[in-house]
């Protein structure tokens, strides 16, 4: 149940890469969402190392926290709740969080709210200035997901299609490695794709039953059409290369989200619904905000809003969660 008023709801998210915390008011009103990012750390490894990331949440937690509660004009004292991530995500990721909110909330007597990291997602839809309402049907595509859902209130997302193998953004992570695109991948293959023709190679879209995904198969071919160029010919080839990648992506996930639709409003959230390609393949869908695609912090404080709260100090005992 949504909580009334203006009270400070303060979001803390370490799922992945991203340290952010964010001051939300309990009537969708961003007050602040910073996010630091360690894409520049990760970069130099082509991916995120787990422990590295762990580490790097260690050091940035209070000072993230610090700069949501000073560019929001607040103190602890505003804050009515605490929410933080509890997964999924990377575990040691997810404990840094964890701890920061507990003690947060335990030392202000708060209640803390855990919140699930793909609720969050579909959560960024219900913020200011331009919330929208349940019911829709709702693609997640990020680097660990890719599913449908249909989404029936603010707390009831029923799961109808997701991913045998790869996420598409995992999809979009491996297939800019194999283009030797740098880090984060997804990102600078979009932009690369902007200058290919995406009709120039033909790249399968597998078929699976139901509404899942399949998306090694893909990445397989691209593997096949690159593995035997030189560098030269990749270097001539790696915008097509990249684009029609991108085309067979987006024409897997805007196909799966026609059959599931049926007349219902449809939602985009998630880091894939960054690609320019995908936004411009949905023009009447509703797509969560740029700033909010990518991990935040918001979205969690924003979840917060349709879960329960843990009361203090019952929440001292709650643990992290890797997976579903």
């Amino acid at each position: 149940m949504e909580r009334p008023g203006r009270a400070l709801i303060l979001g803390i998210e370490t799922s992945c890469d991203e340290t952010a915390a964010a001051l939300v008011t309990a009537d969708g009103e961003i007050r602040a969402n910073v996010v630091s990012s360690q894409a520049d750390l990760h970069a130099r490894y082509g991916g995120v190392v787990p422990e590295v990331a762990s580490r790097r949440h260690l050091e940035l937690v209070t000072p993230v926290v610090r700069e949501a509660l000073a560019e929001a004009g607040a103190t602890l004292d505003d804050v009515e709740e605490v929410a933080v991530t509890q997964g999924p995500g990377l575990i040691g990721a997810l404990l840094v969080g964890m701890s920061a909110a507990k003690a947060i909330a335990w030392s202000r007597g708060l209640p803390l709210v855990p919140v699930d990291h793909l609720r969050g997602h579909v959560a960024s839809l219900y913020l200011q200035p331009d919330p929208i309402e349940p019911p829709f049907l709702c693609l997640l595509a990020s680097g660990g997901h890719t599913m449908l859902l249909d989404v029936r209130a603010h707390d009831d997302e029923r799961v109808i299609g997701t991913t045998l193998d790869d996420a598409a953004g995992e999809a979009f992570d491996k297939g800019a490695r194999l283009l030797g695109l740098g880090y984060p991948g997804g990102r600078e293959l979009d932009l690369l794709a902007q200058q290919g023709d995406p009709a120039a190679y033909d790249f399968p879209v597998a078929r699976v039953p139901g509404l899942d995904f399949s998306f090694s198969g893909l990445k397989t071919a691209l593997l096949y059409a690159t593995r035997d160029l030189t560098a030269a010919e990749l270097e001539a080839r790696r915008a097509d290369l990249a684009a029609s990648y991108q085309r067979a992506i987006v024409r897997a996930l805007v196909g799966r989200v026609r059959e599931a639709a049926n007349g219902k409003r449809v939602a985009v959230v998630g880091g894939v619904a960054a690609n320019s390609e995908l936004r411009a393949a949905l023009p009447d869908a509703a797509l969560a905000p740029l700033a909010l695609c990518t991990d935040n912090a918001a979205m969690i404080a924003s979840a917060a809003r349709y879960t329960v709260a843990v009361s203090y100090p019952g929440y001292l005992g709650l643990d992290a969660y890797a997976s579903r």
